[in-house]
């Protein structure tokens, strides 16, 4: 399944792609989870790793191989010896040569594991190695996961600052046009005409580099998902649809930690040293393997006539190697591993300990978020009565132009801070849903 996702994706990429999409965030996310390189270079290593497993699974089945030899003697071995063999003095040696001047052999050799200790605790390595890339696929996912819900949120806000800014702007602009208004009638001074008129242009550089920002954003969004930034994206969730939920019981769960993928892998990692341990303690045990042969020799003064006899050999035997002494090295290997385990688990207690500290401040952080969001809402709503009743009193005389513009520069601060304020809420409940280990 992994490896489809995988695949798919790669062939996805590969395909410029002009459709129209209108995504929610689950969408964006699903979309990353096929697209996305991290994540579909995660599924090629569980990929890998299973092949690995079957690498490792093959040791311990018959090793078959071929062998085939073929030597012309140029010059046939001569061989001493002793002259009185043939009645000659002794001390003397006759040269004789023995052999033919072509030979060759066929053979098949098989070998086969009985025992072998390591094999075993490397088979089982193997699998937790599997383990271990499919973890890391889910952290992955995870990371992915959460990239692209806080650059969705930012796509969000910015929608709403730009909401924002068209707001004042309409009513600015009225302001202004009555204001030139009440100039030419001799009503107000050409200082008020000029003054709201600065304001005014401000504010529509500042609409002007928001939408900019907000294209930026889409951009950003498409690449958090492993989509070309040139492919059109629109969004269906809505501000109103994200509930920044209230965290009751959170704070109670003192075993949240297990939820969270890097201690699951933090767990994985210690037992690969374990295993590691077992097979450096295996190679005190011996190994036991079956070995087979056949061999078909050729030999012959003739090329021609050198496959037409056969002299066929075969065998079947057993080897048993026992470690005995190899200068302490396996004993030192062995405490080197068990230092190995001690270290992983130091370092399981320091990941736990860290996710609970990273699980208070993000449990504060969103605390905090959310009293400074609902206080610049209030900042943001007295703002805009301070500029109605600051309107009124202008028009009737009972105010100034400099209140009005005051009022006006409050609120456009009060917007942009409850904008900052939203984000930061947003994406402090992002980081808290991480925390808890609540983003699968």
């Amino acid at each position: 399944m992994l490896s489809g996702i995988a695949l798919k994706g790669f062939s996805q990429q590969a395909r410029p792609d002009t459709q129209k999409y209108n995504f929610s965030i689950q969408d964006c996310i699903n979309y990353a989870y096929v697209h996305q390189d991290s994540i579909v270079n995660a599924a090629l290593d569980v990929k890998s790793a299973e092949y690995k497993v079957k690498e490792t699974t093959g040791i311990g089945l018959p090793q078959i191989k071929g062998t085939a030899s073929f030597q012309d003697y140029l010059k046939i071995p001569t061989t001493l010896l002793p002259g009185q063999f043939f009645g000659a003095p002794a001390g003397t040696f006759i040269p004789v040569q023995f052999g033919v001047k072509y030979q060759s052999s066929l053979g098949i050799n098989a070998d086969q594991i009985l025992f072998d200790g390591s094999y075993l605790v490397g088979l089982k390595a193997s699998r937790t190695y599997k383990e271990l890339s499919i973890k890391s696929h889910v952290r992955s996912q995870i990371e992915v996961n959460v990239s692209v819900t806080k650059a969705y949120y930012q796509v969000l806000v910015s929608n709403e600052q730009l909401r924002l800014i068209n707001a004042n702007l309409a009513q600015l602009k009225q302001q202004m046009d009555e204001t030139v208004q009440q100039n030419k009638q001799g009503v107000v001074e050409k200082i008020d005409v000029d003054r709201i008129t600065v304001q005014y242009n401000n504010l529509v550089t500042d609409r002007e580099n928001t939408i900019r920002s907000l294209a930026l954003n889409y951009q950003v969004l498409k690449f958090q998902m492993g989509m070309p930034i040139e492919n059109p994206l629109s969004l269906r969730d809505k501000l109103d649809d994200i509930k920044l939920d209230d965290i009751a019981g959170l704070s109670g769960d003192t075993s949240f930690y297990h939820s969270r993928i890097e201690y699951s892998l933090a767990e994985t990692g210690i037992a690969l040293k374990q295993l590691d341990l077992k097979r450096q303690k295996s190679q005190y045990l011996p190994t036991l393997k079956l070995n087979a042969s056949y061999t078909s020799s050729y030999q012959n003064n003739n090329f021609g006539n050198l496959y037409k006899m056969s002299f066929p050999s075969s065998y079947v035997g057993l080897t048993l190697d026992v470690p005995i002494f190899n200068g302490f090295q396996r004993l030192n290997q062995v405490k080197q591993s068990q230092i190995a385990v001690l270290k992983s688990q130091n370092d399981l207690e320091n990941a736990k300990n860290g996710l609970k500290l990273q699980a208070s401040q993000a449990n504060v952080n969103y605390i905090n978020g959310l009293q400074s969001l609902n206080n610049q809402k209030r900042n943001m709503n007295l703002a805009e009565e301070v500029l109605r009743v600051s309107k009124i009193k202008y028009q009737q005389g009972v105010g100034s132009s400099i209140e009005v513009t005051q009022a006006q520069t409050s609120l456009e601060d009060a917007d942009n801070k409850y904008i900052q304020g939203l984000y930061d809420a947003l994406i402090s409940k992002v980081d808290l849903d991480k925390a808890y280990g609540r983003i699968k």
